[in-house]
């Protein structure tokens, strides 16, 4: 399995997979988030079959943003979304942001795990997040090194 960059031909796998994971989304979003920002979309992809995705953004100049990442429903708890995991904090590494940040669903204790997995911290919650009322866990990650970030995120309430 190849984690590589979205393409639009992959664009109706995405949409089957992103209407199995969420009901928050609008999934044409996928197409207008990709010709916005290409270099922050992959696709974990074998013989044709996309099996998961991940897309992420600059929030500001310091911080990525992981907007969203999914994998199939049948192949979950094979490595394919730590992979993109992966793929996209290094993508957010190759443009020497910080951190990155992340909102997921109080009740999805197993994505929850693998943020924390990565590294990620959880930070506070955002209550009434989504639109049925469910709270949302934000987390975040340092990316570079203390003595490679600049000064005004080196403390903790700076990150937090």
């Amino acid at each position: 399995m190849q984690i590589r960059n979205f393409m639009g031909s992959d664009f109706e796998q995405i949409i089957q997979i992103e209407m199995e994971a969420f009901t928050e989304h609008n999934p044409y979003i996928y197409m207008n988030f990709y010709e916005l920002n290409p270099e922050g979309f992959f696709v974990a992809e074998e013989n044709g079959i996309i099996y998961g995705f991940v897309m992420g953004y600059l929030s500001d100049e310091l911080e990525g943003r992981i907007f969203s990442l999914a994998v199939r429903s049948d192949i979950r708890g094979k490595g394919i979304g730590t992979r993109l995991l992966r793929r996209i904090l290094k993508e957010f590494r190759r443009l020497n942001l910080q951190s990155a940040k992340l909102e997921v669903r109080e009740s999805n204790l197993k994505a929850i795990d693998l943020y924390k997995r990565m590294g990620f911290l959880e930070c506070w919650c955002e209550a009434g997040y989504y639109s049925d009322g469910e709270d949302a866990v934000v987390m975040k990650k340092r990316l570079l090194p203390k003595h490679l970030q600049k000064p005004e995120v080196r403390t903790v309430d700076n990150f937090y």
